[in-house]
């Protein structure tokens, strides 16, 4: 494991689309061999149009033949719209009830130094976010810090860490996002992070409302962390915070193929839902040990079918603005990655470390460990190093 003290970066990691990555393109514009890539990109958007349009019709006739045989009237848009309407009701009563069936205590010793429960609250868009509560029985709570699962997740995987957070002392807060969990939405399905974002700030109003003069922790994982971050550069949620956690962060993810961030933004809005087939990495080593990685796999809560464009899409446009602001970030954060993770990029998270302008930040690299950090072997002093990073922030609060 390496770490990292507290310097400051003097230059900002430049993407695609950046000026130094332009000029050179358009410098090679006349060249043959240009011209030939540029005639084979064009030709291979133009076949995936084909090919998604083809898709669409074949939905299209199958949904109305559907209507047809069902003798439903009305305009058949409206009665498919009607019908995907139940069904995604009905997909979000089966996922609340199985939500609530998660349990909220590891074992019988730590239900009795912990108190847990679940509840409702109101998002953004008076969506429904079904959320969780730790709470240690017998303390004060000395701070408070809310879990940001990642994407395809939900909140009840952090019993264990929020039982190891609530034995020192810290209150915990989880809140599944739109489309996961317990909570409203197509299951897997995210038409905006700003939406996840929006939501964060509701949670945590409620939060210190109820908790007054009780320090505030954010930690987001992979996805949620690239949220939690961005969370953090709006002036009044970064008043609201001692500190962020990140673990394993979505910094700095790219297309599988050129093609597919030029013409995200495209699809994204003319067939947001649309999945891709095989684009999701299911089953995925995400952490080396064997119980964790079949318990995530087999959870059916967890999402495991394809990503929909316009989900995918907002992963491309929140790391994109992640890499160009990352001077921005004045937040107090501690970040901790894996050197052999598969899913999201350590460098970038080495780069978050050198750029930004925190006076307090930390780095944790762990060599060898793979993505889901809280639940690989050694997750027991993963976690307790979050817990001493926590005290630490509060300590310099009371010096």
């Amino acid at each position: 494991m390496e770490r990292g003290g507290g310097g400051r970066g003097d230059e900002m990691m430049m993407t695609s689309g950046a000026t130094g990555r332009i000029v050179p393109v358009f410098r090679s514009v006349l060249s043959r061999r240009a011209l030939l890539r540029l005639a084979v990109a064009l030709q291979s958007l133009f076949l995936w149009l084909l090919v998604l349009v083809g898709r669409l019709r074949r939905r299209r006739a199958g949904s109305e033949a559907a209507t047809a045989e069902a003798g439903a009237g009305g305009g058949t848009w409206k009665a498919r719209r009607r019908r995907q309407a139940k069904a995604e009701e009905e997909d979000v009563r089966r996922r609340r009830a199985l939500a609530e069936e998660v349990p909220m205590v590891e074992d019988a010793e730590a239900e009795q130094g912990t108190k847990s429960d679940t509840f409702l609250v109101a998002g953004a868009r008076r969506n429904a976010l079904f959320c969780r509560l730790w709470v240690p029985a017998a303390k004060e709570m000395r701070g408070i810090l809310v879990i940001i699962h990642g994407l395809n997740e939900h909140s009840g995987r952090y019993l264990h860490f929020a039982e190891q957070l609530t034995a020192c002392g810290f209150g915990v807060y989880a809140m599944d996002w739109i489309g996961h969990g317990g909570s409203d939405g197509l299951h897997g399905y995210v038409p905006s992070l700003d939406y996840v974002i929006e939501d964060i700030e509701v949670l945590l109003d409620k939060i210190m409302m109820e908790n007054p003069g009780v320090p505030c922790f954010l930690l987001g994982h992979s996805t949620g962390g690239a949220v939690v971050l961005k969370a953090s550069l709006y002036p009044h949620i970064r008043e609201k915070l001692e500190g962020i956690i990140l673990t394993s962060p979505a910094l700095r993810v790219k297309p599988a193929h050129p093609i597919v961030g030029a013409v995200a933004p495209i699809f994204s809005l003319l067939a947001p839902k649309f999945q891709f087939k095989g684009a999701n990495k299911r089953g995925i080593p995400v952490s080396r040990d064997p119980a964790a990685l079949l318990a995530k796999y087999s959870d059916p809560l967890v999402y495991t079918g394809p990503i929909r464009v316009r989900t995918g899409h907002e992963i491309l446009r929140i790391s994109s603005y992640l890499l160009h602001n990352l001077k921005k970030v004045t937040v107090p954060f501690m970040v901790l990655h894996g050197t052999a993770d598969r899913v999201t990029d350590p460098l970038a998270s080495q780069d978050l470390y050198k750029e930004a302008a925190s006076r307090h930040k930390d780095l944790r690299l762990y060599d060898g460990f793979l993505h889901d950090l809280l639940f690989e072997p050694e997750r027991d002093e993963i976690g307790a190093e979050i817990i001493g990073w926590m005290d630490g922030m509060l300590w310099r609060q009371a010096v």
